[in-house]
């Protein structure tokens, strides 16, 4: 029996209970994200599983996934795990796509970190300020940055009580000595739920897709002593560079190349001394807010510094 049709099996059996499926079926959905789409298999299940989940509209527990642990946010360090938390919503942000019902922030003594629930989740609306206990949400992870997402099985308990929210926030300084791979004009994930940047029109989980634009700076700072590698998105970039994205697009549609974004963006910053804060995440600190410095230097020679750190 092929690799594929094993794991078919072993979801048809999974599901016995509420879903008459059939292998070759199952068998098919795999096949397509594997071998079309260059999703790992590992991926290809976990995904044909996730919708069989949604349509049987089971807890997770009626499948033999046993019992989700409670979890402080600032805890959370593994990929597609279920867990529970009590938090308070922060802050509320505008959905950006159709298919998410609610984004925005959570917070606990612990620290801070993002949430979705989309809209096929058929779930009632999170109140900012509120304090939740949130039973049965699954961690995701992309780039460091660790976020929940609440699904059709996540129940929502609201509690009569107040958290205080801790701040994760850490703050960093030095010469911005370098832009890494993968800063610039970026392309993102349209999927629902997805922002990973695409690698040659492909993204590792949902395969190839029409990319969404984005800007970002993947960059190092050196203090003297120590690098600090940070993230900004697009609006800490525009403001960093004075380079919008209709502005970004537009310049490398008339070069036919993005990398002219990226080049640009180095000579305006490279050298650089900045002030910057925010949550650090992984091997990052994602960058909230910024302020630039005084006194350029030789980027070139605190980079060959800093690399032999």
């Amino acid at each position: 029996m092929s690799e594929l049709r094993t794991h078919a099996a072993e979801i048809v059996e999974q599901f016995s209970d509420h879903l008459d499926l059939d292998v070759e079926e199952v068998e098919s959905r795999l096949d397509n994200l594997v071998n079309e789409y260059r999703v790992p298999v590992e991926e290809a299940r976990r995904s044909v599983v996730n919708s069989y989940l949604d349509e049987a509209d089971l807890e997770r527990e009626e499948l033999g996934g046993g019992e989700s642990r409670a979890v402080a946010l600032a805890d959370i360090d593994e990929d597609e795990q279920w867990i529970d938390v009590t938090a308070k919503v922060v802050e509320l942000w505008e959905p950006r796509n159709e298919a998410i019902a609610q984004v925005g922030l959570l917070g606990d003594e612990s620290g801070r970190t993002k949430f979705v629930a989309f809209e096929t989740s058929d779930l009632p609306d999170l109140d900012e300020g509120a304090v939740y206990e949130l039973k049965n949400v699954v961690t995701d992870e992309y780039e460091g940055n660790f976020s929940v997402k609440l699904n059709r099985t996540t129940t929502i308990t609201e509690l009569d009580e107040d958290v205080e929210v801790g701040d994760d926030s850490v703050e960093v300084e030095g010469a911005l000595v370098d832009i890494q791979s993968g800063s610039g004009l970026i392309k993102r994930c349209p999927e629902e739920g997805c922002t990973r940047v695409l690698q040659n029109g492909r993204c590792s989980e949902h395969g190839e897709v029409d990319g969404e634009f984005d800007l970002r700076i993947k960059g190092v700072l050196d203090d003297g002593q120590d690098v600090h590698e940070v993230i900004f998105d697009r609006e800490s970039t525009e403001e960093l560079t004075g380079l919008a994205l209709e502005e970004a697009k537009d310049m490398a549609m008339d070069a036919l190349d993005t990398t002219v974004v990226a080049e640009e963006m180095r000579a305006d910053t490279l050298g650089r001394y900045y002030r910057v804060s925010g949550p650090q995440l992984g091997r990052y600190v994602l960058v909230d807010e910024f302020e630039r410095q005084d006194g350029p230097v030789d980027a070139e020679a605190a980079l060959i510094k800093a690399r032999s750190i």
